[in-house]
């Protein structure tokens, strides 16, 4: 995993206060900040961009967007959308939460990118996380519209020139080969050179207006075993933990604990998870402590039977990380090689 050797610490030492000191069952790794449904673009993968036009024209108040984050106490931050970047307060909500020692992560489309830059400091606490979801010609069919590939690429670069550090996203589906995932990991982690790339099989939103091209369990498993042989997997600069590439590969199974990254968006916390809305609570104990948690997961819930979000495994395979001594040491050596990279 190519975390900073400084966050993969913050990090473990948090896990550890949590489950030995504090003996909690459940606790939040990550939150998924939505602080607006708006959007720039009108991906045909995306369930987001589909609710009515009085809720996209909202934007969650500053302090309401920390509050959450310091509600949870998770030490790390995505924030996303909708795009983030269409939020007239995006600079604030990141500046108060980086200063708070929070890990924040702005997903971004990029398509503002270039003309926001000088609204955000570099830290070490902050990053963009810019999707990008194939080359040229199959980003922008991904996104429905021409010329965001370019945009995105020129931006990073010049969010890299200003010293910020800057990671992508992509989800790949069912029209994407292993050759098409080699072509862009390998552009993104030998050309453009950016710190972190994070994967992700598309899941299936009920209101995505392409629904013919999530992957099910077994296609994604010989995807990404194909797209990991070679030594690729080594060598890109993957921003997850071994043992969830392992899953992604078949290699390994395990519960989804979606409580760990959990969402939270105009409407409270959403129930299970940010893929599916099974309705919102006010506060994050009651999001805890009143959902049936053990209802959702591969066989119990039908619209979780092709999922390997990492919302709901990347946070169990930290989880089984920690428990294991040879795997501890397999996620250290990744962190040392990937920060000497």
């Amino acid at each position: 995993m190519a975390m900073p050797l400084r966050q993969t610490v913050r990090v473990g030492t948090y896990l550890f206060e949590q489950k030995m000191l504090r003996r909690r069952e459940k606790f939040p790794l990550i939150v998924e900040l939505e602080p607006l449904f708006a959007c720039n673009l009108k991906c045909e993968g995306c369930g987001k961009i589909q609710h009515p036009a009085g809720v996209l024209k909202q934007r969650m108040p500053v302090a309401q967007a920390v509050g959450a984050v310091l509600e949870s106490g998770a030490p790390m931050v995505s924030i996303a959308g909708g795009e983030p970047l269409m939020h007239p307060q995006i600079d604030e909500i990141v500046r108060q939460l980086v200063a708070r020692k929070k890990y924040v992560f702005l997903c971004t489309n990029a398509m503002l990118l270039r003309k926001k830059l000088e609204q955000f400091t570099p830290s070490r606490y902050f990053a963009f996380a810019v999707h990008i979801d194939g080359l040229r010609e199959r980003h922008d069919e991904s996104v429905a519209k021409e010329g965001v590939f370019d945009e995105a690429v020129e931006a990073i670069k010049e969010a890299k020139r200003r010293g910020f550090r800057t990671t992508t996203n992509s989800t790949f589906f069912n029209t994407d080969t292993p050759q098409t995932i080699v072509e862009v990991l390998d552009f993104l982690n030998d050309d453009l050179k950016v710190d972190e790339m994070m994967i992700s099989p598309a899941y299936a939103y009920e209101k995505a207006p392409d629904q013919d091209h999530f992957l099910g369990v077994e296609q994604t498993r010989e995807l990404f075993r194909k797209a990991f042989a070679n030594g690729n997997r080594k060598r890109w600069r993957l921003n997850h933990s071994p043992l969830f590439l392992d899953f992604l590969e078949g290699r390994a199974d395990f519960p989804c604990t979606a409580w760990a990254i959990p969402n939270y968006s105009l409407f409270g916390w959403q129930r299970p998870c940010y893929l599916m809305s099974d309705g919102y609570v006010p506060t994050y104990k009651e999001l805890i402590e009143e959902t049936d948690w053990d209802k959702y997961g591969r066989g119990k819930d039908p619209r979780c039977d092709n999922c390997m979000a990492h919302c709901g495994y990347e946070p169990t395979a930290v989880f089984a990380t920690m428990g294991s001594l040879k795997e501890s040491l397999r996620a250290a050596r990744d962190t040392v090689a990937g920060n000497r990279g």
